[in-house]
C-alpha cells in the first residue's frame, strides 16, 4: 500500500502531474464553490443537546402539550438606574408598549398590556432596592436568527429616539437609565452575533499567526504561504460540502464547531506541509534533481501523514457515538476537514513544491555541494547558521536522551505528575450563559436579574405529575426541602385534568452547580410521593426548567465521556500497532499521551482558575481537549517513532533513537509551536468555553512537544532496549556495538 501510494503521489507532483494537480484543485474548489452554499450560511446555532428520551425534553413536551403557553419566545427587557427608578423611566415603560400594541414588531405574537397599568401599578413589579424592573416581549417561537436579530434592532431603535443610545452603550455602573435585553430572545441574538465576529477575528488571527511563526522559523516567505494555499484550497472544498449536507439536513452545524474547525485546518494542515517539507529539504542538500529529492520525501514522511490523518479521522468519528447533540456536531465537519487535508497534504502540497523547488526555500536554498561549484557560489548559498546551530542542538539532544534515559524518565514524569495532580481539583459547569462575556448586553441583563431579585425566580424548576386522580402531597411533600424556597400551584392540565404542574422557585441561583445537585434530591421526593401512594413513578411524573436540563447535559456529557474515550484509545491501539508491529511500544506511546492529556488539564487548571480567576471550567471542555490532545499527539509520536524504526534497520539501538530524536526534533518543535499558537487564538475569543478549550489544548500540545515526544518517548524507548520493538519483525538480540547492550555487559 505504501508504494502504490508513493508512486501515485509520485505521479500527481512529477514533471507533467504538478500542474494537472493543481489546476484540479482550482477547478473542484471553485465548481463547489459556485454551486454549493457556504457553511457558515447554514449554521444552526439552536439546535437540541439532548435527546428526547431524557426528563428535561420529556419535561418540556408535556408541558406544551397539557399546559400550552402560546405566548411565544420571550424577549426580557430590564430596566435599571442605579439610584432608583424615577416616574419618567416608568412612564419610557408606559409608551413602549402602549407603542407596541399598535404598530407591532414584524414578528411579535404578544405583549401584555403594560400600557394601560398606572405608574403605582407598574411600581408593584419593581425590585425590593427600587434600582430595577423586567418586562417582557413575546416573539413568534418559530423565528429564525436574523429575523429575531431585526426585531430587537427595530425595538432599541424606537428606544433609542425616545430617550438616547447610552440606555444601551453606557457601562451599568454610569448615572442614568440602563436598558438590558436578555431571556431567549436576547441571549440567542447575542450569541449569534459573538460567533459572527469571532469567526472573522478567528480566521484572520490565526492566518497571521502562522505566516508569521513560519516565516521566523525557517526564514522564507514562500514556504510560509505553501501550507496556507493548502489550508485555503481544503477550506474551499469543506465548507460548501458541510453547506450541502447540512442545507439537506444531513448534519447539522453550529457556529462553535466551524470556529474550531478553522484552527484545526490551519494546526493539522501546517503539521502535514512541516513534515514534508523538512524531508525534502534534508533531501536537496543531497540529490540535484527536484523531483527525485520530492519523491524520496513523500517515502520518507508520505506513510506518517497518512497514519497520522486516519489516526485523528477515526479519533473524530468517535463523537458521532455522543448522544449530547454539541459532541455529535463535531464529528463530521472535523473529520471532514482531516480527509481534505490529509489529501491536499498528499497531492496539493507535493505538487507545489515540485513547482517552486528550491525556491521555496529562499532565501536560504538548499544546494548540493556539485551545484554550488557549478553555481560558484558556495559562500552565498551555504547552510545559514541558524541550520547549523539547530542541528547541533538536535543531535546532542538525542545523544542526552540515550546517555541518561533514566534521569529524562525521572524529571519528565515529576513535572507531568505535578501538573496532572491538580487534574482532579478541577470544578466544572454546564451554565451556558456564565461562558458569554460579562459586557455582553443579554449576560448583562441576566446578572441583573439575579442581583436585584430573588435568584430562584431566574428559571423556576417545572414538576408535572399525572395523579391517576389521586390527592397526592407534592407539595407539602416539596417544602420541606431545605434548598426549596417557594412553590406555587397546582395549575390542571388542559387536556387531562389528572396532570398537575407545580413551579419550584429555589433558594440559590438555579444555574449553581449546587442547584444541580439538588435536582436528583428533588427528583427522588417526587418518585418516593407517588410510589407511597400507589402509583408507579416511572412515567407519571416530569421535572423541567433550565435546572433539570443542566442536570440531564452533566449526567449525558459524563455518559459521553466513559464510551468515547475508551473507544478513541482502543482506535489508536490498533493503528498504533498495525503500523509499528509493537504491543509494547503501542502500550508506552498511549500511556504517555494520556499523561500528558491529564498534565493539561492540571495546568490548564491553574491558569484558568488562579489565573484568569474563572471559578469553573465547561464541562465540554474535557471531552473536546481529549480527542484533540490523543489524536494529535499521536500525530508526533508516529513521526518520531518511524524514524527510530527506519534507523533501527541499519544501526545499533542507542544510535538509532539518538539520530531519530536529531531527524525529527527540529520539525516536532516547528509544527507543536504553530499548532499550540493556533489553538491559542481560541483564547483570545470572549467566549470561555473555546478560551478554556483552546488553554488546555494548546498546553497539551507543548507538553508533547517539549516534554514527551524528544525526551520522554525516546527515553522509555533507550530503556525497553530491544522489547521496545517486540513481537514485530525487527525484534533481535542487541548489537554488540549498541552503547545499551554494552551498559548491559558490563
Amino acid at each position: 500500500m505504501k508504494k502504490s501510494l508513493v508512486s501515485f503521489i509520485g505521479v500527481v507532483s512529477g514533471r507533467k502531474g504538478r500542474w494537472i494537480t493543481v489546476l484540479s484543485w482550482v477547478i473542484v474548489t471553485v465548481a463547489l464553490s459556485v454551486f454549493l452554499p457556504n457553511v457558515n450560511s447554514v449554521t444552526n446555532n439552536g439546535a437540541a443537546n439532548l435527546s428526547k428520551d431524557v426528563m428535561s425534553v420529556q419535561a418540556d413536551e408535556v408541558k406544551a402539550k397539557q399546559f400550552p403557553d402560546n405566548t411565544g419566545i420571550p424577549a426580557l427587557l430590564v430596566w435599571y438606574r442605579n439610584g432608583g427608578l424615577t416616574n419618567q423611566d416608568l412612564r419610557l415603560i408606559t409608551h413602549l408598549y402602549q407603542h407596541l400594541e399598535k404598530n407591532h414588531l414584524p414578528n411579535q405574537s404578544f405583549v401584555p398590556s403594560l400600557g394601560r397599568l398606572p405608574t403605582k401599578g407598574l411600581k408593584s413589579s419593581i425590585s425590593k432596592d427600587g434600582t430595577s424592573i423586567v418586562t417582557p416581549i413575546f416573539m413568534e417561537k418559530h423565528i429564525g436568527a436574523d429575523d429575531l436579530s431585526a426585531n430587537l434592532d427595530k425595538l432599541k431603535n424606537y428606544l433609542i429616539l425616545q430617550k438616547s443610545k447610552a440606555i444601551f452603550d453606557n457601562n451599568l455602573n454610569t448615572s442614568g437609565l440602563h436598558i438590558r435585553i436578555t431571556g431567549p430572545a436576547g441571549i440567542s441574538t447575542d450569541a449569534q452575533a459573538l460567533f459572527s465576529k469571532a469567526d472573522l477575528t478567528l480566521l484572520i488571527s490565526t492566518t497571521l499567526l502562522v505566516l508569521v511563526l513560519l516565516i521566523l522559523l525557517y526564514r522564507s516567505p514562500l514556504l510560509a504561504i505553501v501550507p496556507l494555499i493548502g489550508v485555503g484550497f481544503t477550506y474551499g472544498v469543506v465548507s460548501p460540502i458541510l453547506g450541502f449536507l447540512a442545507k439537506e439536513g444531513v448534519v447539522t452545524v453550529d457556529s462553535q464547531a466551524t470556529s474550531i474547525m478553522t484552527v484545526l485546518l490551519f494546526g493539522a494542515g501546517t503539521d502535514y506541509c512541516l513534515f514534508l517539507v523538512s524531508k525534502y529539504r534534508g533531501n536537496l542538500l543531497l540529490e540535484t534533481d527536484k523531483f527525485k529529492a520530492l519523491r524520496l520525501a513523500i517515502k520518507q514522511s508520505g506513510g506518517a501523514i497518512l497514519v497520522s490523518a486516519i489516526t485523528v479521522i477515526l479519533s473524530l468519528c468517535t463523537l458521532r457515538l455522543a448522544q449530547y447533540g454539541s459532541f455529535q456536531r463535531f464529528a463530521v465537519p472535523f473529520s471532514l476537514a482531516i480527509l481534505i487535508m490529509g489529501l491536499a497534504a498528499l497531492t496539493l502540497l507535493p505538487a507545489l513544491l515540485a513547482i517552486f523547488g528550491r525556491v521555496s526555500f529562499f532565501p536560504f536554498i538548499p544546494r548540493t555541494e556539485k551545484l554550488l561549484r557549478s553555481l560558484e557560489k558556495k559562500e552565498k548559498h551555504r547552510e545559514p547558521r541558524r541550520y547549523k546551530a539547530y542541528g547541533r542542538f538536535s543531535k546532542r539532544l538525542g545523544e542526552g536522551v540515550v546517555r541518561k534515559p533514566w534521569t529524562i524518565i525521572i524529571i519528565s514524569v515529576l513535572i507531568l505528575g505535578c501538573l496532572a495532580m491538580f487534574s482532579p481539583k478541577v470544578h466544572y459547569t454546564q451554565n451556558l450563559i456564565a461562558s458569554f462575556p460579562k459586557d455582553m448586553p443579554s449576560r448583562e441583563g441576566f446578572d441583573l436579574i439575579a442581583k436585584h431579585f430573588s435568584s430562584g425566580e431566574l428559571a423556576p424548576v417545572d414538576v408535572m405529575v399525572d395523579t391517576e386522580g389521586k390527592n397526592l402531597p407534592i407539595k407539602d411533600q416539596l417544602a420541606k426541602l431545605s434548598f426549596v424556597d417557594q412553590i406555587t400551584g397546582p395549575t390542571s392540565g388542559k387536556i387531562n385534568k389528572n396532570y398537575q404542574l407545580y413551579s419550584v422557585t429555589l433558594k440559590q441561583n438555579p444555574y449553581a452547580t449546587k442547584s444541580i445537585k439538588n435536582l436528583s434530591i428533588l427528583r427522588k421526593q417526587v418518585s418516593r410521593v407517588l410510589t407511597g401512594t400507589g402509583i408507579q413513578s416511572d412515567n407519571h411524573f416530569w421535572i423541567g426548567g433550565e435546572t433539570s436540563t443542566l442536570y440531564d447535559t452533566e449526567k449525558v456529557t459524563g455518559h459521553d465521556m466513559k464510551v468515547i474515550i475508551p473507544v478513541v484509545i482502543m482506535i489508536i491501539a490498533a493503528l498504533l500497532l498495525l503500523y509499528l508491529r509493537s504491543i509494547v511500544a503501542m502500550i508506552y506511546l498511549i500511556l504517555t499521551v494520556l499523561f500528558s492529556y491529564l498534565s493539561a488539564i492540571g495546568a490548564g487548571w491553574l491558569l484558568i482558575h488562579y489565573g484568569l480567576h474563572i471559578s469553573a471550567i465547561s464541562g465540554l471542555v474535557p471531552l473536546y481537549a481529549f480527542v484533540f490532545l490523543v489524536a494529535l499527539g499521536e500525530d508526533y509520536n508516529i513521526f518520531m517513532v518511524s524514524s527510530i524504526w527506519k534507523n533501527r534497520k541499519t544501526m545499533p539501538h542507542a544510535q538509532a533513537i539518538a539520530k531519530g530524536v536529531s531527524e525529527t526534533s527540529s520539525v516536532i518543535t516547528s509544527a507543536g509551536l504553530i499548532l499550540a499558537g493556533t489553538f491559542v487564538v481560541l483564547a483570545t475569543l470572549p467566549i470561555q468555553v473555546l478560551l478554556q478549550f483552546g488553554i488546555v489544548t494548546s498546553i497539551g500540545v507543548l507538553l508533547d512537544t517539549f516534554v514527551v515526544r524528544p525526551l520522554l518517548v525516546p527515553a522509555i524507548t533507550t530503556v525497553l532496549g530491544r522489547y521496545a520493538f517486540w513481537p514485530g519483525r525487527l525484534w533481535r538480540k542487541d548489537n554488540k556495538q549498541d552503547p545499551v547492550y554494552q551498559q548491559r555487559q558490563s
